[in-house]
């Protein structure tokens, strides 16, 4: 690989970089070498460099060795080797990792049945370029600050192909909630939603990862936005992002206060918690309303991954109401999702959407810092005890860019 010759000898890493922008400038017809000048001795070092920290040569990862809905006993801490990226990758040495409900419906193979263990856990990291492959300097340095979506996030460092990253600005944790919390809910709504002015939405696990986006998106859009929650707390959270009617379903029946505040139903719900709450979401859709699935937390820890649902009157009720149900899986709409992160990364730069953080300080044990921390961050995630999206926290706070 181009980064082991680098590595080894200055020389040839003068050589090979020589060589290939030689062949660059001949295939493109231009000057690389006036424009950008990374030929020089000591670039083998900032190769696999971040300002002159050194790269241990062993890390700690989260894999999966056994199948399993329980992610404490499917998943095991590991010390590997860490990775060395080919010519079109990224090393990325990880600040926050994401917590995500679908993390366990990985851990039990729910998504590929084809793949078997060991593989590793995580979806999305955030964090900066530490080394990189040689066609990957193309457009990356050591030192950028990257965020991705792609498995194997739950380790100190990551391997991640260039064309799968996104430059952020900066390690703030906010950027990570938009990769697949907020892009779920900008991207469903926008696809699936048919939103229209005045419309109202209902929007379950409001104070959640996902939840807190699909309230913003559909307040923009010019709804009446309903918000469930469970707890007060949550519910003056709600209210700050424009929630017009926050409903904390702990100490008020949601069946019957929708049945009295909205009689003429529930244009769109954006519905992530299923069993119960799916079926109540049904009956209480408008004529043409629309039901978008987009999870069913409540039976991911079960063995089979789901709770019952009323599925055998389903048909009759869509059917009375000209009502559907759709379901949304992000990976389907992967061509809308780097302009769905640009407008909300637009939006957050502008200070026009607030992406909530949970990083544990209201834990027992503290906040989530460090691999150990992503089974309690899960485990807090699945106790419905958090406010916004779980994040981990990889490298402690020390002369921190944030």
């Amino acid at each position: 690989m181009y980064l082991q010759v680098l590595q080894r000898n200055g020389r040839s890493a003068f050589l090979v970089l020589n060589d290939y922008c030689r062949r660059t400038n001949t295939v493109l017809g231009v000057n690389v070498l006036s424009r950008r000048n990374i030929i020089d001795l000591s670039y083998s070092t900032h190769f696999m460099d971040f300002k002159g920290s050194s790269i241990p040569s062993s890390m700690k990862k989260l894999v999966v060795t056994k199948l399993s809905q329980n992610f404490r006993s499917a998943v095991s801490l590991q010390t590997v080797p860490v990775p060395t990226p080919g010519d079109g990758d990224l090393l990325v040495r990880n600040r926050f990792v994401g917590i995500n409900a679908s993390d366990i419906n990985y851990s039990a193979g729910r998504y590929d049945p084809s793949v078997k263990p060991p593989f590793d856990a995580g979806f999305e990291g955030i964090g900066e370029v530490v080394g990189l492959g040689l066609s990957a300097s193309a457009r990356y340095t050591v030192g950028d600050n990257v965020a991705y979506f792609s498995e194997g996030a739950f380790a100190d460092y990551t391997v991640i192909p260039a064309k799968k990253v996104v430059p952020v600005p900066s390690t703030k944790p906010e950027y990570l909630t938009m990769l697949l919390s907020g892009a779920t809910a900008h991207i469903a709504l926008r696809r699936l939603g048919d939103l229209t002015e005045g419309e109202t939405v209902l929007v379950t696990a409001a104070a959640g990862g996902t939840g807190q986006f699909a309230v913003q998106f559909a307040k923009k859009a010019g709804c009446h936005v309903v918000g469930t929650c469970s707890s007060d707390e949550k519910a003056g959270f709600l209210k700050t992002i424009g929630c017009d009617r926050p409903i904390n379903y702990k100490s008020e029946d949601l069946a019957a206060t929708l049945r009295k505040e909205y009689p003429q139903g529930i244009d769109v719900v954006y519905e992530s918690v299923g069993g119960g709450v799916f079926d109540l979401s049904v009956n209480a859709l408008a004529n043409k309303g629309r039901l978008i699935v987009i999870g069913f937390i409540s039976g991911y820890q079960s063995a089979s991954g789901l709770q019952q649902i009323s599925g055998g009157t389903l048909p009759a009720k869509l059917l009375k109401k000209s009502a559907s149900v759709r379901g949304f899986f992000l990976p389907h709409f992967l061509s809308d999702y780097r302009e769905s992160l640009t407008d909300m990364m637009k939006l957050f730069a502008k200070g026009q959407l607030v992406c909530e953080v949970d990083r544990g300080d209201l834990d027992p044990e503290g906040r989530f810092v460090g691999l150990e921390s992503v089974f309690r961050a899960v485990d807090h995630m699945y106790a419905g005890k958090n406010l916004g999206k779980v994040i981990v926290e990889l490298i402690p706070a020390v002369d921190s860019k944030l």
